[in-house]
């Protein structure tokens, strides 16, 4: 990347950037927040899925922490992993179209790949293995394996101390939420990608601090794996 630092690490969401989301991550949060007696239609839920779509790319257990005591939200955290279960189980995943090609391409340069989510460990495995995928990347990290999960910058700057990164600047990291790209600015890394294919829009990402917004994930390797000046992808 002519006057741009080189990208060795790519750092890629899962749900709603490499994985087709359609509703299912917030349909298992209103499940959730349903089973401890919080019903829709009332003004208490739709307070509590307000600041579940304001808080969307961040921990799950954190986003139930801002909504209940620790006991609750530890409940509310098993019901929804209970709830994208049967999701899953009834609907199937599916990658959003082009990721895995995406993903090839990427790792085909000789760009490490870790997927990062908001997901607990467990959810996290159901993901990947339903989609078959932890060959298909060098590493993946949920907020149980940094210590804290989105926004702060602890992800990333655990996948730059595993993956051997020798800069934080020749990090990329892309997600579809304002945390993925809070994530990406505080941590350093140079390429903030945003996708308009998962939860937040064109503006609501940029205010965030990404450097660029792309059609999908697809776009990701022809921006980290040649000459992408800033402007022109936004």
């Amino acid at each position: 990347m002519s006057g741009a630092e080189p990208i060795s690490i790519a750092c890629i969401d899962l749900a709603g950037t490499t994985v087709a989301d359609g509703g299912t991550v917030e349909t298992a949060f209103a499940e959730a927040i349903a089973a401890l007696g919080i019903v829709s239609g009332t003004a208490a839920h739709d307070r509590a899925m307000a600041r579940v779509r304001e808080s969307r790319g961040g921990s799950k257990i954190e986003i139930f922490r801002s909504l209940f005591d620790e006991p609750r939200a530890q409940a509310a955290h098993l019901a929804f992993e209970r709830s994208y279960d049967q999701l899953v189980d009834r609907h199937g995943l599916r990658p959003v179209p082009g990721a895995e090609r995406a993903l090839e391409r990427i790792r085909g340069a000789g760009v490490r790949v870790c997927l990062l989510t908001g997901f607990g460990r467990r959810t996290q495995a159901r993901v990947l293995d339903a989609l078959g995928w932890w060959d298909r990347v060098d590493l993946t990290l949920c907020p149980e394996d940094a210590g804290r999960g989105r926004p702060w910058p602890d992800l990333v700057l655990t996948a730059a101390l595993r993956l051997g990164a020798d800069d934080v600047r020749h990090i990329a990291v892309c997600g579809d939420t304002a945390n993925d790209m809070l994530t990406g600015r505080r941590s350093g890394a140079s390429v903030v990608a945003g996708v308009l294919t998962g939860a937040h829009d064109r503006d609501r990402l940029l205010a965030a601090g990404a450097t660029h917004v792309l059609p999908s994930v697809a776009d990701l390797p022809d921006l980290v794996l040649k000459d992408a000046p800033v402007a022109d992808h936004r």
